[in-house]
């Protein structure tokens, strides 16, 4: 029998009042791995009082305390790893490998949340007038949440909730309901073996109600999102509205720009790590290769050979390099953007649509696809297919390559390859995203720097994880203290 997932509210697992069930389908296989529920609102505002009632202890909790349950958190962890990526693959599809990178990731931000005692401190200095001394403390204010998007089913929750309960605050989690059996497992180790006082933590499982109810909720005071930037914009100024702290994180078009000094094999295998990576479904993913003058063409011969030899299957299997989308509604997707592309008149030299793989025939496959002659006013070139598809253009130098970029209404994340410093710096500071790599096709900040874009790719003030983490999850309070 197919279970049923519930949410987890003041320290318990609670049956949800949604009605409507959807199955969670392992994509590789189409096998259906359990039914999510999509939650109403009143959902929403138990896990939200749960929240709200056990905040006062848990901000009176000194941070050194807290700081030890995310030590444990990270003990518990660690010895979970491989059971994590397996369940991550077997609903998301991306490879074991990719799997356990993802999870590892999000494990680095619950090690950069145990420092907490330190990264909370204030300022203070003395005689700032006669007799007269000031300081600034942090305070947690409330209860947070967070929106999460199915492509790091592991990683992205856990960029939110360290810094969340580390600062104080409390915590309601959303997570993908294309993807919710990672986080279930999660919240079953919390539950297990944490010790966390009832209600710090809550998961409600849902979709759009779930979004809605968070972001309208009185007593929410910041919400974190990661998803398009579509819905991005929506969960901004709705959080906007009611006051709310948010910080959006958007969809992106990133650009990968090589120069005809880059170091070819090197160069052209992180390239194509990036495009190809977890199908393409990923936000920092590279989706237009721009190459500079005589780059142009062995760029292109070398990552169509690369994108020949990658091997597409069930992530689960040795020897996988690809994995299938996250869904039949995303291949459809991806699809109509191929055949967007194709009418528009950009040559398909890698056409990957017709895949498929021996004993998976549910599975939803799409192979790499590579498209040539690629034009700025194509929608293949703007618009984010978030697939296995590359585009290819050309420039003549690096400016008009950097002018290229910065047409695009996003700004997530965009790469260089050369070998020339001079082209290395004038590229970091002149290329508008919020996210820069040179000889870096995923790039990736750690878990101690701050992640977010520009333009369309984020709609907030504060970035997530790193220094920006503390700012957005405490407030500044400001003493001013003289003694008569």
């Amino acid at each position: 029998m197919t279970r049923t997932l519930e949410n987890y509210i003041g320290g318990s697992w609670v049956r949800s009042s949604g009605t409507t069930l959807l199955d969670v389908k392992n994509p590789a296989t189409g096998e259906v791995l359990a039914q999510v529920p999509l939650s109403t609102a009143g959902d929403v505002d138990q896990a939200v009082q749960a929240a709200k009632a056990a905040f006062p202890a848990w901000r009176a909790t000194p941070p050194a305390v807290r700081a030890r349950y995310l030590f444990k958190l990270r003990e518990i962890f660690d010895g979970r790893r491989d059971e994590i990526a397996a369940i991550c693959t077997s609903e998301h599809g991306k490879t074991l490998s990719e799997s356990r990178n993802d999870f590892g990731r999000g494990v680095e931000n619950v090690e950069h949340a145990a420092g907490i005692p330190t990264l909370m401190m204030g300022q203070n200095l003395e005689d700032v007038s006669g007799g007269i001394d000031c300081q600034t403390v942090r305070q947690p204010m409330g209860v947070f949440a967070a929106i999460t998007p199915f492509n790091f089913p592991p990683m992205v929750p856990l960029w939110f909730l360290p810094y969340a309960i580390a600062t104080g605050n409390t915590f309601v989690l959303k997570p993908s309901e294309q993807v919710p059996l990672t986080q279930r497992r999660i919240f079953e180790l919390i539950h297990e073996h944490l010790g966390l006082p009832p209600g710090v933590v809550n998961l409600v499982n849902g979709g759009k109600d779930v979004v809605n109810g968070i972001c309208t909720h009185r007593d929410v005071v910041g919400v974190s999102f990661v998803g398009s930037s579509a819905v991005a914009q929506h969960v901004y100024k709705t959080c906007g509205e009611t006051g709310k702290r948010v910080q959006a994180l958007g969809g992106a078009k990133n650009f990968i720009l090589v120069t005809p000094d880059a170091e070819r094999e090197r160069s052209v295998a992180n390239l194509s790590e990036s495009i190809y990576g977890c199908s393409g479904q990923r936000c920092l993913a590279g989706s237009v290769v721009v190459g500079i003058g005589e780059a142009y063409d062995w760029v292109r011969d070398s990552l169509l050979a690369a994108a020949k030899a990658v091997v597409l299957g069930d992530g689960s299997k040795p020897g996988v390099t690809m994995g299938p989308v996250v869904s039949a509604a995303a291949k459809d997707r991806i699809l109509s953007y191929i055949e967007k592309g194709v009418q528009e008149g950009a040559k398909l030299i890698l056409d990957g649509r017709g895949a498929t793989v021996e004993g998976c025939p549910d599975g939803n496959w799409i192979g790499p696809c590579i498209f040539e002659d690629v034009r700025p006013e194509m929608v293949i070139a703007k618009e984010e297919i978030f697939g296995p598809v590359a585009c290819l253009m050309r420039a003549q130098s690096l400016d008009e390559a950097i002018e290229l970029a910065n047409r695009s209404p996003y700004g997530n994340a965009a790469s260089l390859y050369t070998s020339n410093g001079k082209h290395a710096r004038e590229f970091s500071h002149r290329i508008e995203a919020g996210m820069v790599g040179v000889n870096i096709g995923v790039a990736a900040p750690m878990a101690f720097f701050p992640f977010g874009g520009q333009k369309a790719s984020f709609f907030g003030d504060i970035k997530a994880h790193g220094p920006t983490a503390i700012d957005f999850y405490t407030e500044r309070k400001i003493v001013i203290t003289r003694w008569f």
